[in-house]
């Protein structure tokens, strides 16, 4: 017999299955007002921003919750509409050497709407008074400037321009007051989001010609949040994993998702940042400060930094998941060497290195989390925009103090330029060969290095400035060392 779908039916007739502990919400969550509108729908959002709106409602602190805006036609619309917006949130890794287990049923996501085809209703949250805060999610490449991207049409192409079109919208409906002001925290992983994104929509606003006033209040009276965001929340989890843990709950969840028990966001604001955001009150993975530089140096480069050399490398030596390979002794401690012996020593922010070494041999804990399924191939979306981002900043200084190639920094990065190596191209979809099988390219870089590698010329691509900002073919060594690993 089919399982029950999870919904506020089930949740309300009390036929859950009381055979594994998990937390419900409480019935006067569903009355909540919106307050918050969520660009995004990605497991990262809701394994962590969603996750302390949940749990702060919980407590009866924040009182609030999320309209979810995806940014495109496809994907999981319908399933959020069927479950009414609740997913199961499993929670599974070691704490303070003990091992945790949790399940929750987050309530966090009032409605979702399709930005493509419900943009009107978008745009009414606008005139809600209710509304006071913007999350987002849009990958690496969603903030970034599109010229001529009108924000009077059904639906801007860009976040930027959603995001100003909404704003504006909002600054006539409440005849521009300034407690009608936001704060608006990007997710992406880009150096200072909340200035860049903020930057982007004043030179939109320009580019519309629009109203002194109007940029005034948008200076103002919204807060442009710069944050960084710290949990492995993989994708969705495999079929047999996601039968196991549904057979026990006895309900059929397609949204669920899993995360580490680790838990970090850091808001860059004051006083008034801090009493608008109500729920970071409820959990101290919620750091609010003047100054986020720090954890964002050490969440950036030691473990986004790793991951981004450890995946390629993996994957193409026959590893699927990070667990694996961190179970593999020469990977294993190949990559601690990696992250402890070269990255953390060109972290360019300055800091005792004692407190960098403790964050990453924490980071080697969390990627050894048997628990996790944290698919190498997920990893390597946008690889290009990630590597230069994340890792490229650390091998300048690394050359500024050392003065030389760091060895398995060159490894990683020829195991990047191998895996970047397509095969065939199938309808614009590029695939790299992993021992006879394929794999998808999913960067943005990928026809770039599908033709790159038919006559390949390793100086040209690493004197490439468009891809590094930078012209890595003049470091002494780099080149030499990275072509021996190639």
């Amino acid at each position: 017999m089919a399982m029950p779908i999870l919904n506020k039916s089930l949740i309300h007739s009390g036929d859950i299955s009381t055979k594994t502990s998990i937390a419900l919400p409480k019935a006067e969550v569903f009355d909540y007002p919106e307050k918050i509108l969520q660009f995004g729908t990605g497991v990262l959002l809701r394994g962590l921003c969603d996750y302390f709106v949940d749990k702060a409602n919980r407590a009866g602190q924040f009182k609030g919750r999320i309209v979810l805006v995806k940014s495109t036609s496809k994907g999981d619309a319908d399933a959020f509409e069927t479950q009414d917006g609740l997913f199961t949130h499993c929670i599974k890794g070691i704490d303070e050497g003990k091992e945790v287990e949790e399940y929750i049923i987050n309530s966090s996501i009032s409605r979702t709407l399709t930005a493509s085809k419900e943009w009107d209703a978008i745009m009414v949250c606008a005139t809600s008074p209710d509304m006071q805060i913007i999350f987002s999610n849009t990958t690496e490449v969603g903030i970034q400037y599109v010229a001529n991207d009108s924000i009077t049409v059904a639906c801007p192409s860009s976040y930027p321009a959603k995001l100003l079109a909404f704003l504006h919208a909002r600054w006539q409906h409440f005849d521009g007051a300034s407690t009608a002001g936001m704060v608006i925290i990007p997710t992406e992983l880009i150096i200072n989001n909340g200035d860049v994104l903020k930057g982007i929509v004043l030179r939109l606003a320009a580019d519309h010609s629009l109203p002194a006033s109007f940029v005034s209040w948008l200076t103002e009276s919204n807060h442009f949040c710069n944050s960084l965001v710290d949990r492995i929340v993989p994708g969705s989890p495999d079929s047999a994993t996601s039968t196991a843990i549904l057979s026990q709950l006895g309900y059929d969840d397609s949204l669920m998702i899993i995360s580490e028990v680790y838990s970090l966001w850091a808001i860059q604001g004051g006083a008034e940042v801090k009493k608008i955001l109500g729920f970071a009150s409820t959990d101290k993975g919620v750091v609010i400060a003047e100054d986020i530089e720090i954890y964002r140096e050490l969440k950036l480069r030691l473990l986004n930094g790793t991951h981004t050399f450890m995946c390629g490398m993996s994957y193409l030596l026959g590893f699927r998941l990070v667990k694996e390979v961190m179970a593999n002794s020469y990977l294993s401690k190949l990559i601690m060497n990696l992250m402890l012996s070269e990255l953390a020593l060109a972290i360019p922010y300055k800091m005792d290195f004692k407190v960098a070494d403790r964050f990453g041999r924490a980071v080697l804990d969390r990627f050894r989390n048997p628990f996790i399924q944290h698919k190498l191939i997920d990893i390597t979306v946008q690889y290009t925009t990630k590597m230069r981002m994340r890792n490229v900043p650390l091998l300048m200084n690394y050359y500024q103090i050392f003065g030389k190639a760091p060895e398995l920094f060159c490894m990683g990065f020829a195991a990047y330029l191998q895996f970047m190596h397509s095969v065939k191209e199938e309808n614009g979809k590029y695939f790299g060969d992993s021992n006879g099988e394929f794999y998808p390219i999913q960067c943005d870089y990928a026809a770039y290095f599908h033709e790159a590698w038919k006559d390949f010329d390793l100086t040209k691509v690493l004197a490439d400035k468009t891809l590094w900002g930078e012209d890595l073919s003049v470091l002494p060594g780099f080149e030499s060392a990275v072509s021996k690993y190639l």
